[in-house]
């Protein structure tokens, strides 16, 4: 079996070659995939065999396969299946859709396309994203795991809610919590409320799952922070559609959310999250007695490398710099560009000695490392650093400021060295 990009590759099976043709041209020039045809059932197994598919999109009225054979093949063999049909019966449509396939699209035109298009996208997303179901019933949670999985979730599920509340201090990259109302322990509606005390709309989304007949129900839910609300029994379509809904809106938030605490160039955070993270980071190391090193970085002579080599090659430094700072501190630690060639880092829960090998490490680093410009030029650079020991007594300006005059007798004494102040 050929191993180049295998979950990627996506198989077309559909007897109407123009179709197929144009389906396959579109698909393969909007997700940069590869795309296989088959025109048959006997075509598609030839296929099935050789490779393995992100995804299949299959016609179900076949010369070979008349009443919908390949999809129950296709699905033997553990593969994912989209439905194309010219069948618009709906008692039809229904029985195909408790089959274990993703979707069921008409094919009429290129909107269609288009709709099969952003579901293949929506599904190479999800990949990312892990989804916790909290449910007492073993069969519902089973359920509710295979049609998540179905659509590329990786899935966690427990029984119940202080359970889910575990899972999520030891997962804390949970993207969605899909809760049941009634449980014992800790119903829904508890555990949509305690989740909310830890996780915000912007991080986290909970959609809940209930039969329960008091219409007040809904909105006490979303009175208590859940995204949506799905009541049972529900369709395969109304539950991918509203489970898709909300991790799309989450990752529109967190897109939003990221330009605002990002710096363009560099993907660090910039000036204004730096400052806003460190105001709550800075009473919690309080509280729990925890030291903290401030350190401000600048690039040697960064004017002369813009005159002498340009704003293209300027940022190239500045890039190359950002990340060999993230490369070399913690995901704990705070990296931050404030602006032009100045930087600021601040390394969590460490002591001056441990800081000061960090610091000299990243200086070292950077003063061994080239990148060429052309086939005949490359170019080296140096950076100062000024750093301290946040005394609990000192404002984030005071340290800042200390870190400043640190630096600047790092750049006064011959650049390309850390000073650390005593």
């Amino acid at each position: 079996m050929e191993d180049q990009k295998r979950d990627e590759r996506i198989l077309i099976v559909e007897d109407n070659k123009t179709l197929a043709k144009l389906i396959s041209k579109k698909i393969a020039q909007a997700l940069e995939v590869e795309v296989d045809v088959a025109y048959s059932l006997a075509e598609a197994k030839l296929f099935l065999a050789r490779y393995k598919y992100f995804i299949t999109l299959l016609d179900i009225n076949l010369p070979d396969a008349p009443n919908g054979e390949i999809v129950n093949y296709v699905l033997k063999k553990k593969h994912r299946v989209i439905v194309l049909s010219a069948n618009i019966d709906k008692e039809f449509r229904t029985e195909m859709l408790k089959k274990n396939i993703i979707d069921y699209v008409n094919k009429g035109g290129t909107g269609d396309i288009d709709y099969i298009i952003k579901i293949i996208e929506r599904l190479k997303k999800n990949q990312d994203h892990k989804v916790l179901v909290v449910d007492d019933s073993m069969v519902f949670r089973k359920q509710m795991q295979n049609m998540l999985e179905n659509m590329f979730f990786q899935v966690i599920t427990v029984a119940h809610g202080e359970e889910a509340l575990g899972m999520l201090q030891a997962k804390p990259d949970i993207s969605l919590v899909l809760t049941d109302y009634n449980m014992p322990v800790m119903d829904g509606l508890e555990l949509t409320y305690e989740i909310r005390q830890s996780y915000s709309k912007d991080e986290l989304c909970i959609v809940a799952l209930s039969g329960n007949e008091d219409e007040e129900v809904s909105a006490l839910f979303l009175k208590r922070g859940a995204n949506d609300y799905i009541k049972k029994p529900f369709s395969k379509e109304e539950f991918s559609v509203r489970v898709n809904n909300s991790i799309e809106a989450l990752e529109n938030i967190q897109t939003i959310m990221n330009y605002a605490n990002r710096d363009y160039l560099t993907g660090l955070y910039n000036r204004r999250y730096f400052y806003k993270t460190m105001g709550e980071y800075i009473e919690d190391a309080k509280e729990k007695g925890e030291k903290f090193a401030v350190a401000m970085i600048d690039i040697d002579h960064f004017k002369n490398v813009n005159d002498s080599y340009g704003h293209d090659v300027g940022d190239k430094v500045i890039i190359t710099l950002s990340d060999i700072l993230r490369s070399s501190t913690s995901p704990r630690d705070i990296v931050s560009r404030f602006g032009g060639e100045e930087f600021c880092i601040v390394l969590k829960d460490i002591n001056r000695a441990s800081a000061f090998d960090i610091l000299e490490r990243i200086r070292s680093q950077v003063a061994n490392y080239s990148f060429s410009i052309d086939k005949e030029k490359s170019i080296h650079f140096t950076i100062s650093i000024g750093a301290v020991i946040h005394n609990n007594d000192d404002t984030l300006e005071d340290s800042l400021n200390e870190a400043d005059m640190m630096l600047y007798k790092a750049k006064n004494s011959g650049r390309n060295q850390v000073i650390f102040e005593a």
